[in-house]
């Protein structure tokens, strides 16, 4: 089938690559700002990296899929942070059980990237609370390419911000999807 809209149907959103990376102290999420649908750039400065403060509690939370849906999850994620101040894990396991059972839920497209700091997760629609190994994790479409070059320079003299940094510049090198203008947010450990 083809991958316009000629054919009559939606060719789907395209883009974001969002990078977690902890080191020395700090977490850094980083997002690339472009959306995509089919081959056109529609908007290249989207920002899909998020501080929330629940309950006086901050956490940072980069979202990679519908835009909307991730909105949604994010609402959701706010309200499980209220209910259990200072409890990501707690918070992130309500909202991945929500999201896999949840018959609204269920059909949300979108991953996350969250941390407060101490904890830096994945959450996925499938039910998934995955904390990063060699704490580096990345969702999106250039999710792998940032997540490799992380990884990479996790070794190297470079703070975790310069890491997420130019992780980003290298996906956006080689994926289509990524683009150079960063959302980037600093938390401490």
């Amino acid at each position: 089938m083809a991958d316009d809209n000629t054919s009559g149907t939606f060719p789907g959103w395209h883009g974001t690559t969002i990078i977690g990376v902890r080191k020395g102290g700090e977490v850094v999420i980083a997002g690339d700002g472009q959306v995509s649908l089919g081959q056109t750039v529609i908007k290249g400065s989207a920002r899909k990296v998020r501080r929330l403060s629940p309950g006086g509690h901050d956490v940072i939370c980069g979202f990679a899929g519908s835009t909307a849906d991730a909105f949604t999850l994010l609402e959701r994620l706010e309200a499980k942070l209220e209910a259990t101040p200072g409890q990501l894990a707690r918070a992130s396991v309500e909202l991945a059980k929500d999201w896999r059972t949840d018959k609204y839920l269920k059909n949300l497209e979108a991953m996350l990237i969250v941390t407060d700091g101490r904890d830096m997760f994945v959450i996925t629609g499938a039910g998934d609370v995955l904390e990063p190994e060699h704490d580096v994790t990345a969702i999106g479409s250039g999710g792998n390419f940032a997540l490799a070059a992380a990884r990479g320079m996790m070794d190297s003299d470079r703070s975790a911000e310069q890491v997420a940094r130019d992780a980003m510049a290298i996906a956006a090198d080689i994926c289509v999807y990524t683009n150079g203008r960063l959302t980037v947010e600093t938390i401490k450990g």
